[in-house]
């Protein structure tokens, strides 16, 4: 690597880690017990939003009451995205005059953007109404994201409080979240959005007459709208022409942002950050980046203020580091490398060893490999989603990366809420374990960790290690799961696995050699995205619960500290070991297989 590539790198974590205190001392304001300067700014709008909602604002929640109010809020979330989708036709807002979303894609669709994994088994251009995407599709982006950020605060409050049975009130975390988090935070990244010409209007689209003609394949697809499939179960395709091109328009700069800042990451676009109205320029491929860890990085801190310990939320954030950095720093030289199976052809005048350029298949020059090995990292580390290159594209060691980032739980970074209380499971996980080997009663944060808090705990680190390997065993064992693989062999097997592995751990992207607008895909990956969603947070909040309930107890001489590099090599090691253990077998079956073969020229 040069060292370009390093101050890239560099650069954008020096600016994430300035932006941690200011960012999460704010946030702590806004969920602060007593009220403050935020909250009283605000107080009146919340007063209204809380009488057209029926909400007093005064009365607490125990967890049963917290988490059943947050289930019943995204499902009705869910229903009405998916009502939409299915009368886009006849609603205004609509200038391409687009029919009404299949039932199995609205379905998953709606089930995607209310459990913040947005993955799109559609173009968004070609398929979604301007106010589908606006009031559907951008409106859960914000509350999915307020849905996690409102369920961790909650389980943050289970750590701080003592003896009590409540966890504060499911619609005040949520609407605090919205007034003052997500709504200014996307205002400013959408200006500074628009300002590098990403587009913000309601225009109909451009038609423009081109120089010569284009020839390409088109999909045949059905009076639903599904692929229509030949004997062999691949997808039918017409060779076509034509001498004008389309130019998408619609509000994408407010989309956009708050994709990036709620970790939801559907593009607004098929081809999402990698299109030039979504991302034009490197300063807004860099404004990007910063978002999507903007608010998972600050939370961090937020959590050791909540708690009262500031050291405490660093150590979390560190943990996160150590495990994000030296994987993104092994996916930009794996892509600097360039394809193994290239190696010594003469293909140009420096390639007597590697590829001079690297690997530059399925990305955009105007970003280049560190930049778009750096997305690809950061928006996997955080269950984000969105891409600035095609993931399929990527070399096989490279393609590991981000696919094991998600199997890890989506806890360096991850969403903004729910990777943060995931990693706060695998704390929990790793002081039971520091018990153990020391013979005594796990502690962490005053609170003592026993039976209940290790099964909630086991449960939100488990399941969603269990529905990639149960879902990705379904889906090479079913005729219509392997349909949909444009490339056989291991590589195959990598877009399964990889397709699975984002649904089962809510981050939405995709190796596009998959072809998952399919009932069965629809299905699959919904029931994916669902269970690795809700039984998760409710498991996070039964223990919050349990642990708010519970006095404080003093440290002393056996207590294992938290705060302290040893602590952080601990956690970062049970992330590690969890990973590995449970997904190495199936990776040795796709990316690390394709490596071998790759390497020898097969």
């Amino acid at each position: 690597m040069s060292a370009n590539d390093w101050i890239q790198i560099v650069v954008y974590l020096a600016v994430l880690l300035l932006l941690v205190k200011p960012v999460g001392s704010y946030m702590a304001l806004v969920f602060a017990e007593s009220p403050n300067k935020v909250t009283r700014f605000g107080a009146r709008i919340e007063r209204v939003v809380y009488r057209m909602a029926g909400v007093e604002p005064g009365e607490e929640m125990g967890w049963k009451k917290y988490a059943l109010a947050m289930l019943l809020f995204n499902v009705l979330g869910m229903v009405a995205v998916y009502v939409l989708q299915r009368v886009q036709q006849w609603l205004p807002l609509n200038p391409e005059h687009f029919a009404a979303i299949t039932p199995d894609s609205a379905m998953n669709t709606a089930v995607s953007f209310a459990s913040n994994t947005n993955w799109q088994g559609y173009g968004g251009e070609s398929t979604m109404s301007y106010l589908t995407q606006a009031v559907g599709l951008a409106v859960q982006n914000f509350l999915s994201a307020a849905t996690g950020i409102a369920v961790l605060v909650a389980v943050i409050r289970g750590f701080s409080r003592r003896g009590v049975k409540v966890l504060g009130n499911f619609w005040v975390d949520l609407t605090r979240t919205t007034l003052y988090i997500l709504l200014p935070l996307s205002l400013v990244i959408s200006l500074l959005l628009v300002s590098q010409g990403v587009v913000q209007n309601v225009r109909p689209y451009e038609h423009a007459t081109t120089v010569q003609a284009t020839a390409y394949d088109e999909p045949v697809k059905d009076a639903d709208g599904n692929p229509v499939l030949d004997a062999a179960g691949k997808p039918v395709v017409r060779h076509v022409s034509t001498q004008e091109q389309v130019l998408p328009m619609g509000p994408a700069a407010s989309q956009v942002a708050i994709k990036m800042l709620g970790t939801n990451g559907g593009g607004f676009f098929n081809a999402n950050s990698a299109h030039p109205y979504e991302n034009p320029t490197p300063f807004s491929n860099f404004i990007e980046m910063l978002a999507i860890f903007l608010i998972p990085a600050g939370l961090c801190y937020t959590f050791g203020v909540m708690v009262g310990d500031r050291r405490q939320g660093w150590a979390i954030l560190a943990t996160m580091l150590v495990i994000f950095v030296p994987l993104t720093f092994g996916l930009v030289a794996a892509e600097q490398a360039g394809n193994p199976a290239l190696h010594g052809l003469a293909i140009d005048a420096h390639a007597s060893a590697l590829q001079s350029g690297g690997n530059m298949e399925g990305k955009e020059t105007r970003f280049g490999i560190v930049s778009s090995g750096l997305f690809a990292a950061i928006t996997t580390a955080a269950s984000c989603g969105a891409v600035n290159a095609m993931h399929d594209s990527l070399t096989p060691l490279g393609g590991l990366v981000p696919m094991w980032l998600m199997q890890l739980g989506e806890v360096i970074f991850g969403g903004v809420g729910s990777g943060l209380y995931g990693m706060l499971a695998f704390a929990v996980v790793a002081v039971f374990i520091a018990g153990l080997m020391v013979g005594r009663t796990p502690e962490y944060l005053g609170k003592k960790i026993e039976a209940h808090e290790m099964k909630m705990a086991s449960l939100a680190v488990l399941l969603p290690c269990a529905l990639v390997v149960i879902c990705t065993a379904i889906a090479v064992m079913t005729p219509a799961g392997v349909a949909g693989v444009a490339n056989p062999g291991a590589h195959g097997f990598s877009e399964i696995l990889y397709a699975v592995s984002s649904a089962s751990n809510n981050n939405g992207s995709a190796f596009g050699g998959l072809s998952a607008n399919t009932p069965f895909w629809n299905v699959l990956l919904a029931i994916c995205m669902y269970f690795a969603r809700y039984p998760l947070a409710i498991a996070m909040l039964a223990m919050a619960g349990s642990l708010a309930a519970k006095r404080h107890v003093p440290e002393s001489a056996g207590t294992l500290p938290t705060h302290t590099p040893l602590f952080v090599v601990l956690l970062a090691s049970v992330v590690i070991v969890v990973g590995a253990l449970t997904f190495f077998p199936a990776l040795a079956l796709g990316p690390i297989a394709e490596q071998l073969m790759s390497a020898t020229g097969h």
